[in-house]
């Protein structure tokens, strides 16, 4: 079955061509033009992905994040902005969203970051993916090749839980906890962390971490990976403890405990 769109914006000939263009891409699609709408609707229906303007009269997207979020409603939403300062974007990432795309954007952006999204909540099969361990060469791959950077495709579903500096993740749950204090996460924040632990002791590079979590590389000017990890950061420091995450300047983001 397609997979469905919540498409949420107050401009008709905005609204109008993302519909049509979604639709020809084999989405199916239900716009409406404004927040109020949009919850009505989510609430009624809800979607797969949501693609939400920020400025909409009376109930704004972020409004419509923040709602949606504080019901525990953990589906992916891409907001539409034409709001370019940092502190914009961070507002939208507070509010509970997972990806955003400035005004005027190209549609094939639009496609990528929402297939970005939708990978990363599609179940996994029953059955595992090709290239899980236990397939040929697997083994003889790690042991010549040496640690590589965590895929999704490179563990079974059985593999529920993980550990290291101190960091406890059980993965079917989605609970984290550092030594007895558990932590609250988003999703996006959690997945980050996943991926930390999973290459404790690894410099993971920016193109790298963009690429697993999000599926899609923002280039050298995007601000998502520091704003997440700095998210990350102020939930995982405790007075007194180490730092779990540490910055390699130039290069990314490695998790170990000094």
């Amino acid at each position: 079955m397609p997979q469905t769109v919540l498409l949420a914006e107050d401009d008709r000939a905005i609204r109008h061509a993302l519909e049509r263009a979604l639709t020809l891409e084999g989405y199916q699609v239900t716009a409406v033009a404004d927040g109020v709408e949009a919850l009505a609707q989510a609430h009624r229906t809800p979607p797969d992905v949501l693609l939400l303007d920020v400025m909409m009269p009376g109930i704004d997207g972020l409004q419509v994040c923040r709602v949606l979020r504080a019901e525990g409603d953990r589906t992916p939403i891409l907001m539409l902005t034409a709001l370019v300062e940092t502190a914009d974007r961070i507002a939208g990432l507070d509010a509970g969203a997972d990806d955003y795309v400035v005004k005027p954007f190209d549609v094939e952006e639009v496609f990528a970051r929402l297939r970005a999204l939708l990978r990363r909540t599609s179940p996994v099969p029953a059955n595992g993916v090709p290239g899980t361990p236990g397939s040929s060469g697997a083994a003889a791959d790690v042991l010549r090749d040496g640690p590589q950077p965590y895929s999704s495709s490179a563990f079974a579903p059985s593999d529920k839980q993980i550990a290291a500096a101190g960091l406890r993740m059980d993965l079917q749950a989605r609970r984290v906890w550092r030594d007895e204090r558990e932590l609250e996460l988003t999703r996006t924040e959690f997945e980050l962390l996943e991926l930390l632990v999973r290459n404790a002791g690894i410099v993971l590079d920016h193109s790298t971490i963009y690429d697993r979590i999000w599926g899609y590389d923002f280039g050298p000017g995007s601000k998502n990976l520091a704003v997440y990890v700095g998210y990350l950061r102020r939930k995982l420091d405790e007075p007194g403890a180490p730092q779990l995450i540490h910055t390699v300047r130039g290069v990314g983001y490695v998790l170990r405990e000094d």
